[in-house]
């Protein structure tokens, strides 16, 4: 039986993405700004300020929506915040838990002046809310509101699989990560960022949907590429390169290999049928122009922000974008502490594949399948502590 692999190569994303990263000039007031707002209600320890303060959420929004004025940039900005916390508190809760903070948010979302509540979470929801919904468009608004309860749905879902140790099928993954990736609400703020409102008809149509589909579908590979190895650390399955090892048994090299793949077809998916685009007047292609770009925008965003941010990479996010190393980090016990000795063993041989700059060559994938399985998992919060 092999070793277990101590690292994987990064697939080259950037030159398959060559979209201009633009920065909104209102960045900087408006990030720390944001980051003190959410930090004000969320009952964060110091560790986990000090990791919140990291994560650069507000450098994300800035770069995802370059264009819009203060004001919205800082709404906008704020709900991503929100989002990246969300996020964390679902991967720690239960699905029943889940499905209360699901509640708690949507009531404030649903109602931001009626809804009452004295959790974080729904004071935090109804503080953005409020803001979002006084000058938000119809459209916008539904579809911001119907996205955000698919998000909760898939998010309980994946909780009901982590509980039972089970790793959906590849199909079962891509319809679930749709969800789980938080893009869709955040392309409904697309709209919003550019004070624009677009009519249904227009947004229900496949090729729109199939933009959405493609540029969500780059978000939430190379995503899932970026996070694995904080994900595999700790346990969690809902993760595209886990699923393809699990049920396709593929070597993490080969996983690693082919949700890069994807994720760059998805690029050019993109550009195909933003050529094909039908007309709607000149007004609407206007303003479909606006929100095609603005798609366009957080994808070259998000892939930048993945190497800025500490959230994947630490403070390593530079030298790993450089050399496309990943250094795996040690698996966490049931107690939540790596396991003896691997700390040492992971920074030496950090050290180690980081001086030499070593990228191994592409591994063939294999084919073939093999059963589902997965370490339980014991969560760590509850909806008492949101």
């Amino acid at each position: 039986m092999g070793l277990a692999p101590r690292s994987f190569v990064l697939p080259d994303l950037f030159s398959y993405c060559q979209y201009p990263l633009r920065t909104n000039v209102h960045c900087a007031s408006v990030a720390r700004a944001s980051e003190d707002w959410l930090l004000k209600d969320a009952n964060f320890t110091a560790k986990r300020q000090a990791a919140f303060r990291r994560l650069h959420a507000g450098e994300l929004t800035a770069m995802c929506y370059p264009n819009a004025d203060a004001t919205r940039l800082r709404d906008v900005a704020d709900f991503l915040n929100f989002l990246f916390t969300l996020d964390d508190w679902s991967d720690e809760f239960s699905d029943q838990d889940t499905v209360g903070l699901a509640g708690n948010v949507m009531g404030a979302f649903w109602d931001p002046v009626g809804f009452t509540t004295q959790k974080a979470a729904g004071k935090l929801a109804k503080s953005f809310s409020g803001r979002f919904r006084r000058t938000a468009g119809p459209g916008c608004t539904r579809r911001f509101i119907e996205t955000m309860d698919l998000f909760f749905r898939a998010v309980a879902q994946q909780a009901r699989d982590r509980a039972r140790g089970d790793v959906p099928s590849l199909e079962e993954y891509i319809a679930l990560r749709m969800d789980t990736s938080g893009c869709k609400p955040c392309f409904a703020l697309i709209e919003y960022a550019a004070g624009i409102d677009l009519p249904d008809e227009v947004m229900a149509h496949p090729a729109i949907r199939a933009l959405e589909e493609a540029a969500n579908s780059h978000i939430s590979w190379s995503n899932d590429i970026f996070s694995y190895d904080v994900e595999q650390a700790r346990g969690d399955t809902h993760n595209m390169v886990e699923v393809v090892m699990h049920r396709h048994d593929f070597s993490l090299q080969a996983a690693v290999d082919y949700v890069g793949d994807l994720t760059n077809a998805s690029i050019a998916r993109f550009e195909s049928i933003r050529r094909s685009l039908p007309c709607w007047g000149e007004k609407i292609d206007k303003d479909v122009t606006l929100y095609v770009q603005g798609l366009q925008d957080w994808m070259v965003g998000a892939l930048q922000w993945s190497f800025d941010s500490a959230r994947y990479f630490g403070n390593d996010g530079a030298a790993v974008k450089q050399h496309r190393v990943v250094i795996l980090r040690p698996r966490m016990s049931a107690t939540g502490r790596d396991q003896p000795n691997d700390a040492l063993v992971h920074n030496r041989w950090a050290q180690f594949l980081m001086r030499c700059a070593c990228i191994p060559t592409r591994v063939p994938r294999p084919g073939g399948s093999c059963p589902t399985s997965s370490p339980s998992h014991s969560f760590t919060r509850t909806w008492n502590d949101a």
